[in-house]
């Protein structure tokens, strides 16, 4: 595949702009540089410039990012977001956790800076006051450029936002929850957010940018799995009579537009009526160019209401 020099892009604030195709890193491993390196070098290749990273995810696929970066000397044109705070079992919504997972993953990756930096779950117990104070903070210290969340919901977004803008505060710019076609019967993790018709209303009203994790549900449209067997972790997420027939229009609409169903599924995350990028995550170069042909399938709105929905009897 040739480059995709112009692959769109959303701005995240008035310095940081991600492509809509945003790769994720937890296949890639120091381990397996080769690997790692030339999916990485694949994906810049079609034009992305956004990488998305987490303390969570383990030091191998940090450093292997880290490594990359170094030995292309192209830091300062990739997009890093990193993510912290994840509880790991137990709270973890604290400054001086934000700070040192952020300083683990300058050590890992061999940088000083996150581009975006956001936390990976939130937690009730903490008031958004204390919460943004705490970000900010990062902020300051130059460990950041931007604030997101991930897995927050939109009433929690707005709680800080209010909060940091009476009090002269950097806003959150960006929300990562789970958009897919494939409506999840269940969090997958403990924690997770995934957004639906109201959560997609505010974004049209709001306009901030959403970058959606597990944009094409684990393979789902992808013909890998059937209604009688499959991964037991993907028979309990998206297993369901809605999502068999969502995945029944998606072909239909696939043949009509001669791509695949799976083209369909994330061309309508990608398709939205607020700025989005999609999350994803190949395990080769193969996956990464198949996932990238959704960029070329345009949906009106009134193709993806009709894909949404689903009418039982």
């Amino acid at each position: 595949m040739t480059a995709v020099i112009g692959m769109p892009k959303i701005r995240i604030d008035d310095s940081i702009a991600c492509t809509k195709l945003i790769l994720g890193s937890m296949m890639l491993k120091e381990e397996d540089m080769e690997h790692s390196a030339g999916l990485m070098d694949a994906y810049v290749a079609i034009g992305g410039n956004c990488i998305d990273t987490a303390h969570v995810y383990g030091e191998s696929t940090a450093r292997a990012v880290g490594l990359w970066m170094k030995e292309r000397g192209n830091r300062g044109d990739i997009v890093i977001i990193g993510k912290g705070s994840h509880p790991y079992g137990s709270p973890r919504m604290t400054r001086e956790f934000m700070e040192q997972d952020l300083l683990d993953t300058f050590e890992r990756m061999q940088t000083d800076y996150v581009d975006i930096f956001m936390l990976h779950r939130d937690d009730p117990d903490k008031t958004v006051g204390y919460i943004m104070e705490s970000m900010n903070a990062m902020l300051a210290d130059g460990h950041c450029r931007a604030l997101g969340v991930s897995n927050w919901t939109v009433a929690r977004i707005e709680e800080a936002n209010a909060y940091a803008a009476a009090n002269g505060l950097t806003l959150l710019t960006c929300n990562s929850p789970n958009l897919s076609l494939a409506k999840p019967n269940e969090a997958r993790w403990e924690g997770c957010v995934s957004v639906y018709a109201d959560d997609l209303a505010w974004h049209e009203r709001a306009q901030m940018p959403l970058l959606s994790w597990s944009s094409q549900a684990q393979g789902f449209f992808t013909g890998r799995y059937d209604r009688d067997n499959g991964d037991p972790e993907i028979r309990r997420v998206y297993y369901s009579e809605a999502n068999w027939e969502r995945y029944r229009k998606a072909e239909q609409l696939a043949r009509e537009k001669g791509v695949s169903a799976n083209d369909i599924a994330l061309a309508y995350v990608l398709n939205q009526s607020f700025p989005v990028c999609a999350l994803i995550g190949p395990n080769n170069v193969q996956e990464l160019h198949s996932s990238a042909a959704a960029l070329k399938v345009d949906l009106s709105a009134e193709e993806a209401a009709w894909l949404d929905r689903v009418d039982l009897v």
